[in-house]
């Protein structure tokens, strides 16, 4: 993704006609060093910014040599400034203890802001779910203000809906993005549910299409059974519910039902299971490292076993 040209990248006539040197000359006039006081977050900013082992590091990097690559913010009417990209700088900055931010003035309107912010946030390695469902919905809002069509009926031959252009662009399928969106849908315990691993993408969109009652009658059956509803579950809940007969009792009798081959589920909290992982190892093997650590670890016990047996 990196790389790759954003939606409002526009050729100006005078880039035509000027040489390297004289370009990187102008961006340089536009980064300056703003008070953090002068800085505001982006509105709805939907990727979390967490003072975790992460951010600490990153503080004692700019203690040590100040943030090497520059935020991105555009000047507001009132003379502030908004963040477009960096909010992990300028809270490592703050942790710092310093009063600017290193920054790079840049001319966008809102909507141009807000595709640039998405796509500087989606380089990150981990995003979570409700990070990509609030970006995804964001980014194609502002594309549709734009004038780009985001409908999904039939379009000319060689036009291209939003979504599409934004699948073009990225890892996921045009399917998987409105599956995200639909997760804006959810109610709050629901979705942290998706971040944490315990509800899957397709049960999730099944249940988006429910109510905020509907909803919540659901979050209360899993926390007094300790059990998500499988996807087949959720397709007649959302079932029931289009015929007007989902109720909190037909909830709770879908719920209580013993899913096929079902099977006691460890469901370990993310991100107290990374933070002791090495950061070189990827999410997709934190299963197999997991798994190592435990071999390990009974080795371990069975050797102490054995000595104590002596």
């Amino acid at each position: 993704m990196a790389g790759r040209k954003s939606d409002f990248t526009r050729t100006r006539l005078d880039d035509l006609f000027s040489t390297q040197e004289q370009r990187d000359e102008e961006k340089l006039s536009k980064i300056r060093d703003i008070p953090l006081e002068l800085i505001d977050d982006f509105p709805d900013h939907p990727f979390k910014v967490r003072d975790d082992e992460d951010m600490q590091q990153l503080v004692e990097s700019i203690k040590e040599r100040g943030v090497i690559t520059p935020a991105t913010v555009r000047q507001k009417e009132d003379g502030r400034y908004e963040l477009i990209s960096g909010h992990r700088r300028k809270r490592a900055s703050e942790l710092a203890g310093f009063d600017t931010l290193r920054c790079e003035v840049v001319d966008l309107n809102r909507d141009e802001a807000t595709i640039l912010m998405v796509e500087s946030n989606f380089q990150r390695s981990q995003i979570l779910p409700s990070e990509k469902a609030y970006a995804y919905k964001m980014r194609l809002d502002a594309m549709k203000r734009q004038g780009f069509r985001s409908d999904l009926t039939s379009a000319p031959v060689g036009q291209k809906f939003s979504v599409e252009q934004i699948a073009d662009n990225s890892t996921d399928s045009k399917t998987q993005i409105q599956r995200y969106v639909r997760l804006t849908n959810l109610v709050p315990e629901l979705l942290e549910f998706v971040d944490e691993g315990r509800i899957k993408m397709r049960p999730a969109v099944e249940l988006s299409y429910l109510d905020e009652d509907s909803q919540r009658d659901v979050v209360d059956e899993i926390d007094m059974n300790d059990a998500t509803p499988s996807h087949d579950q959720t397709i007649r809940m959302r079932k029931f519910f289009d015929e007007g007969k989902l109720t909190t009792e037909a909830i709770q009798a879908i719920m209580s039902e013993e899913k096929p081959n079902q099977k006691e589920k460890i469901v370990l909290r993310g991100d107290r299971v990374r933070q002791l992982i090495p950061k070189n190892i990827p999410v997709s093997q934190t299963e197999e490292f997991v798994c190592k650590a435990l071999e390990h670890y009974n080795k371990f016990l069975k050797q102490r076993a054995d000595r104590d047996s002596r």
